[in-house]
């Protein structure tokens, strides 16, 4: 017994040593005090390919159709990155805007939309007469049925082509205003 007692009494008391220091180097006070963790301000926190999308107005009718070729959240601003927008915006009629442009940002809530490079807003009239709106940025405000830009705009129209730079547009009223260095080109029937 004393011969086994001298064999694994060291052992024991190494086993010890090593419990007694790992205890004093692991102790659960050593998690508490790590930093936190960075957080990338362009992460990705979900996304979607080849997107569509419906909304309904209350009545029903049809308020707008959006395809997309890719939706991308931004975790940390809550914006929504949209790349090659294409929406059909109907408001509950049957003749609907037609909104494309390169890419888009979208903010928290929808409450407004970049549409970014490539700009094209087009819409045919109930007598079958295009006006096809360009520009290369336009902000849309869908709660308020209102958009801006204060870039260089194109509107064709059937009865002549109109360039501003800037454009303030009410959607409701279909009423838009032009800013600054307007120019018209008609043709006279």
């Amino acid at each position: 017994m004393l011969r086994k007692l001298r064999t694994f009494g060291p052992l024991v008391l190494f086993a010890a040593l090593l419990l007694a220091l790992g205890y004093w180097n692991i102790r659960p006070e050593s998690f508490l005090d790590r930093p936190a963790a960075q957080v990338d301000d362009a992460e990705i926190d979900f996304y979607v390919d080849n997107s569509r999308i419906r909304q309904y107005q209350p009545d029903g009718k049809l308020q707008y159709e959006m395809t997309a070729t890719k939706l991308e959240h931004v975790k940390a601003s809550d914006v929504t990155l949209v790349s090659s927008p294409d929406l059909m915006l109907y408001r509950g009629t049957e003749l609907p805007w037609h909104v494309r442009s390169d890419r888009a940002e979208v903010a928290p809530g929808g409450t407004q939309a970049e549409l970014i490079d490539a700009v094209r807003v087009e819409r045919t009239d109930a007598k079958g007469r295009p006006t096809v709106l360009t520009t290369s940025r336009l902000t849309v405000f869908p709660q308020q049925q209102y958009a801006q830009t204060e870039q260089a705009v194109r509107i064709d129209a059937a009865n002549g082509v109109t360039t501003a730079n800037g454009m303030k547009a009410y959607l409701n009223d279909s009423r838009m205003t032009l800013k600054s260095n307007v120019r018209g080109q008609y043709e006279a029937r």
